[in-house]
Formats: structure tokens, sequence, C-alpha cells
């Protein structure tokens, strides 16, 4: 999964939240009796999304039922495109009736595994990095008549626009085909927002969609009516005077904490910044049709944006590039008007000449006497003509932009994604990836009105206390009226800090400040990691894209999705169907398919984790003077490690554990920390977890787990103790 990179993530792409959709792909083989899904008529016949806002982020869950109206067996590919910046958690396959969650490992061995698995007819499911925030899952197979659903979860962060926090759903032609579903299987389109009933955040309303309300102690429900595409929901957000400055911590407390930092600015209009602003469009023979017409649309936006103190030029670019005038002209009516009229006669036609279309629109864009000087440019291909390398091209651009903003647009699957990246990155602006089915005049409608007013640019952040490392963004950045910053970071140190932002306006330097504590350990917000870790990623692949690929790269993005569980060009997150792994593991022989395409399931001796779990229940039984409170959090958190059950890596108690040498580790090294082992369903064993309930879920890997507190290590172990006494619990609790 890739995260958009900018420069400034207060001003962020376009990429609105949406549902997936099913799409043929070959069968696979030796599978005999399958056809392309095409053929089946696999339609979606429900979809239920819930987003929950607390602390400033929206926390998705998406659920869509499919079924396969056919009469022959199929393999399908589910697209899942996340919003920018959006942090994965993890994707559920209905398997045999029952919601399956999986696991993320190296994407060779999935796709290997997924393949083998395939070919004995069973039900995995593989979520794949497809690049530009798209996720593919591999899902087979899809019966004649038979309905799967899929679970998705992630995390984004809540973005502000004016006096209000945005949020965006793209159901595409979905909600009206589930609509026409519902005559015939009872389908439904739903999406509801839920968010805290407090005096922070006001009644919120949608410019698309009638909303009912509902009322639940201190949070409220607003549910969409209707069936149109384009949800957006409004949140009007209470600003105060003065700005706000907030930190989501999160911290293992065995490693650099986590830091979601929010910059609010004052609700005070902020002083007006004369702005020179160019347009460059490309209106070579690709934009032909739907694409020129929204890019027409799109000019006349920005034009209507402007202020009576700004500028402005337009330059168009296919073989050689065109201009409105030979420079700034100021936003007067006469000079919009006439501008307008010139979008309307432009023809397209031609190849792309890129790099003669930035050297004219950052050779004078230069802003004079304190203008702001803002580049937006509209592409839909790859350069044809003139200079032809990307590199060659952001290099030339980077020297001669002189402090000029870039921003740019993408339209397409044609576009050079990293070449649109680093112009971006290296202009500290942001590069917003338009779909076919999304809007593109819409996507320079929202950047555009974002930067009407500049509250302060050039801000940095600086702290007093505790070192901050690995910003994302890395700043500087530019801070605009009716947006917020944020910035994701690991922290060293603990306790009471100085958080200052600084930056420059129009009337001099500002400064805004305030104090926070840092926790040395805590573990809420446990999203917060991930949404680093994305924004990390994201920006690494940039890196490895503009200056080329390298193995420290590589082992970083690789470490980085393995432990955090996002999918990566080097990770997959897999969904097998229960005990399969541990029969290809295992040595234990499937029967083959018949002519039909029938597996005959014999049955079979029991898998490891039911083996397990068979000796926790007697375990539980001996075991009735132990809190039941503890034993229940057991119970639940084993069942999920069997439904998981055979993989290499796994995800517990918020940590990453990977199975090396029969043991499930976390990997931590504690040097000269006490040991202490516990025999696996023993009284110790449920008293540890009692004393502290964090570990039940890790310790229900297995019989043998290792994981690392501050100054001690608790192992399950075949030869560990049986009882410990109050004395020994209480000094692992202060341990821990």
């Amino acid at each position: 999964m890739r995260a958009v990179v900018a420069a400034v993530l207060l001003v962020a792409p376009l990429a609105l939240q949406a549902q997936g959709r099913i799409l043929p792909r070959p069968c696979p083989q030796p599978i005999r009796h399958c056809v392309p899904i095409a053929g089946a008529q696999v339609d979606r016949v429900s979809s239920d999304v819930q987003a929950t806002l607390a602390d400033g982020v929206l926390s998705f869950e998406i659920e869509e039922e499919f079924v396969n109206r056919g009469g022959l067996i199929g393999e399908a590919d589910y697209l899942f495109p996340l919003p920018a910046g959006a942090a994965f958690q993890d994707l559920a396959l209905e398997i045999n009736g029952e919601m399956v969650s999986g696991e993320t490992m190296d994407a060779r061995e999935a796709r290997r595994i997924y393949e083998e698995i395939v070919r004995r007819q069973k039900d995995p499911a593989l979520v794949e990095w497809m690049g530009q925030g798209l996720l593919r899952t591999r899902i087979f197979p899809i019966a004649p008549g038979e309905r799967k659903r899929v679970q998705v979860r992630y995390q984004v962060v809540a973005q502000r626009e004016g006096d209000a926090l945005r949020i965006d759903h793209f159901r595409g032609r979905g909600a009206q085909q589930v609509s026409e579903a519902r005559r015939d299987v009872g389908g439904r389109a739903r999406f509801k927002l839920i968010y805290p009933r407090t005096e922070e955040y006001g009644r919120a309303y949608s410019p698309t969609h009638e909303l009912r309300f509902d009322d639940e102690g201190r949070t409220r429900v607003a549910e969409v009516r209707g069936d149109a595409r384009d949800v957006t929901i409004l949140v009007p957000v209470r600003r105060g005077r003065n700005a706000a400055i907030t930190m989501l911590p999160h911290a293992p407390g065995r490693d650099d904490g986590f830091a979601l930092i929010t910059l609010a600015p004052p609700a005070l209009p902020p002083r007006v910044t004369p702005r020179d602003v160019t347009f460059v469009l490309d209106i070579s023979g690709s934009m032909r049709g739907r694409k020129m017409e929204q890019a027409r649309a799109a000019g006349k936006q920005l034009l209507a944006s402007l202020s009576r103190t700004d500028r402005f030029r337009i330059i168009d670019f296919a073989s050689s590039v065109g201009e409105f005038r030979a420079t700034f002209v100021a936003a007067t009516r006469e000079n919009v008007r006439a501008a307008e009229e010139y979008l309307d006669d432009l023809e397209p036609g031609g190849s792309t000449n890129i790099s003669d279309a930035l050297e004219a629109a950052l050779g004078d864009a230069h802003g004079e006497g304190g203008r702001l000087s803002m580049v937006l440019f509209v592409t839909d291909g790859e350069p044809t003509v003139g200079v032809r390398d990307p590199a060659a091209i952001a290099a030339r651009a980077t020297r001669i932009r002189d402090g000029a903003r870039v921003f740019t647009f993408g339209l397409g699957a044609d576009v050079n994604v990293a070449l649109l990246e680093q112009l971006a990155l290296s202009g500290q602006g942001t590069a917003t990836f338009v779909r076919p089915d999304e809007s593109p005049e819409r996507a320079v409608e929202v950047v555009a009105s974002r930067l009407t007013s500049p509250v302060a640019t050039s801000v940095r952040l600086r702290t007093d206390g505790v070192r901050v490392r690995a910003m994302h963004p890395a700043g500087p950045y530019d801070l605009f009226a009716g947006q917020d910053l944020v910035v994701l970071a690991r922290y060293s140190g603990s306790g009471r800090a100085r958080l200052r932002f600084e930056g420059t306006t129009a009337d001099g330097p500002v400064s805004w400040e305030t104090t926070v504590d840092f926790p040395e350990r805590t573990r809420a917000n446990g999203f917060v990691p991930r949404l680093w870790a994305t924004q990390r990623v994201g920006w690494l692949a940039a890196e490895k894209r503009a200056n080329g690929g390298s193995a420290e790269i590589d082992n970083e993005i690789r470490e980085l999705g393995e432990r955090y569980g996002i999918p990566t060009e080097f990770t997959s997150y897999f969904v097998p169907e229960p005990g399969v792994m541990a029969q290809l593991g295992g040595n234990r022989i499937l029967p083959a398919a018949d002519a039909g395409g029938r597996v005959a399931r014999a049955a079979a001796p029991p898998t490891e984790a039911e083996a397990r779990r068979q000796r926790f229940e007697e375990a539980r039984a001996s075991a009735g003077q132990r809190d039941a409170m503890s034993l229940q959090a057991v119970t639940v958190t084993i069942d999920s490690a069997i439904a998981t059950s055979g993989g290499q890596i796994r995800q517990a108690s918020n940590r990453t554990f990977v199975l090396r040498d029969g043991v499930w580790t976390d990997g931590v090294d504690v040097p000269n920390a006490t040991i202490v082992r516990v025999q696996a369903y023993s009284p110790a064993y449920f008293a540890v977890v009692e004393r502290l309930p964090l570990l039940a879920e890790a310790f229900s890997l297995g019989e043998r787990v290792r994981i690392a507190g501050r100054n001690v290590i608790l192992e399950v172990s075949p030869d560990g103790a049986e009882q410990l006494s109050d004395a020994e619990l209480r000094r692992i609790v202060a341990s821990w």
C-alpha cells in the first residue's frame, strides 16, 4: 500500500474513500470447469460502511457482499482503493460461513502458497499491493449461486476544510447497482458516521444526501439516506481564537514511541497574501473528449478562486508550449473572462512535452515583493518529446523553481507517478492522482480553494525535552486557512516537553507552542504506529523511484510491512482457510480434485490449532477457581489465533511475532532481563494473564511463546513453572 507522498500532509491529495469492485481474472490451473468471473455475472448485493471519528482519526469498517449469478465456478480480483495516507489494518474473507482474518508475509511466498491452495480447491484470499493506494485481493473460489463477504478495515487522518471536518466516500456505480439488486436478493447500500456528541463538534450535514440522526449517549450516529454515489459529510468543528496543538502518543516501552501531532491554527482571519498562480494544462492528443472538458472546468474553477490581489498565467502544452499571456496578469474580471474564453478554444492534439512546459512555468514563476508563487500542473501521460528522462526533468525543475510551490495532478492510469511525486516533493506541494471514474475538476477545486489564504509558510516543528525523528511529512510546511497541519513521528525520551511551530506570515515571524506529556509507556492509540509506517513506506517508495533503489531501502520497506502488518511491494496480506496452512506445512496429503473439480473431504486428524484448542478447554475445566474474566479473554484470543493458524508471522498484543525454531517470539532483546517460564494452560499461565491481560493475545499463539517486557522476558514453555507465588507475580508485573 502506498501513501501518495507529499511535502505537505495538510493539503491532502484527493483520494476518496471508495468501495471495492470485483474484476475477472484468468482461471488458475489445473482447476477444471472454471471460467472468467465476468461470465458468471458477479454482482455486489450489499455494502455497509461505518466510519468512526475519534481524536481526529477516522476508522473505517467496510463490509461488502457479492453473489455469483452464473452457473460455473470462477476466481476474481477484488480491487480496493485506499485514501492517500490511509493505514491498512486488516481484511477478512467469508470462508464456510465464518469471517476469517489473515496475516502479513513475504509477497512471493504468499503468492506461492495461495496458488498451491487454489489447486487444492480451498478458499484463500491474497491481498497484494498494486501501487497508488490500490489493494488487490485475489479470491478463490466463488461457486455458482454462492455469496462472498469481504470486510476491510483501515484508519486515516480526518481532513479539515474550513470550519468542518470533511468525510468523503465514493460508492461508484455500485450504489445504484445495489439498489437495483434489492429486488432480486435483498441487497442494501448503507453509510453511517459515528462521531462524539460534544461541544467540540456541531451537527453534521451533507451537501449530497439527507442524513438521519440517532443520538446514543455521548456519541451521535449520522446515517446517509439515498443512493447517490458520491457521499460527502461535513462535521462542524468549533475553533478557538488561539492555535491548538495536540499530540496522540503510542509507546511500546522497549523502543522509540510514536506521535501524531496536530496543529489547528487560530480562528482569526489571516491577512491575505498576494499570489502568483500558474496553471499548466496538458492538451496532448490523449486528452481528447471527457478529459479535456473536465480539465477546462478545472481551470475555470481555479480562475474563480483568485482574489483581486492575485496574478495568474495559463500555460498549455502538447508537442510545443503555448501561453494565454506572455507574463502574469492581474486577476481582474476582464482578464478572468478572457482566460475562460482561451480555455474554451483549446483543442487537444500532439505529443507530451513536459520538460518545456515546466521550463516555461518555473522559469518565471517566482513571486515578487512578498508574493507567494504557486504552480498547478495537470497531465495524463508521460513525457514523449523533449527531455524524456524523468530524473533529468525533476532535477531541472528543482534547480529553477526558486521557491515556487508545485502541485501536480495525474489523470488516468498512464501517468509517470515517480515524476509527479518528485515534482511535488521538491516543490513543497502535493501529488494528486485521479482515477478514471473520479472528477479532475473537483481535485483542482479542492486544492485551489485551500490555497486562497496562506496562514504561514515555511513552518517547522521544534521540540524541547524529547527528541523527535523520522517526521512525515518532513517539512518545512505551508499552512493555509481552514486546514490543520498533521505530523507523524517517532520520539525518544519521556516526560513533559514543549512543542513549538515556527513560520513566516505576511506580518513577519509567527510561533505557536504548547507543553505536552510524552509517556514512556502507553498502549493507547494503537493505530498511530500503522499511520506512521504507512507514511514512511510511501516516502521510501518515492525515494526509490526518484533516486533508484538500494538494498537498504528495500529491506526497510519489507521490515515495515512485516512489523506493522501493511501490504507493500514486498509483503502481502494472506487469508487462508483455517487448518490449510498446517496441512501444507505438515506433509499432510490432501485428496486431489475429481473430474468435476470437487474435492472429497475425508475426515482428517485434528490440526495443531484444533489440538491446542482442545487442550485449552481441558485446562479451563480444571481451573475453575481462576478468574472467569481472564479465562474468557484467553478463550477469545485463542479462537482468533486458530482462525489464522499456520503462517510464519503473527500480530498479537500489538506486536509482531515470528515463528523461530518452533517458538513464537517478538524478537526484542532485553539484556540482563529476568526470564520467567510458565507451562501452557497451567495455573501459573492463567495467573500471569490475570495480572497482565494484554498478554492473553500473545499467549494464545501456541504452547511456545517468548515476549519481552521492560526488565523481564516471559516464556510459555513445556518445561515452565506450573505455579507462581504472589511475590513472584508482583515482581513480574513490576518488571513488565
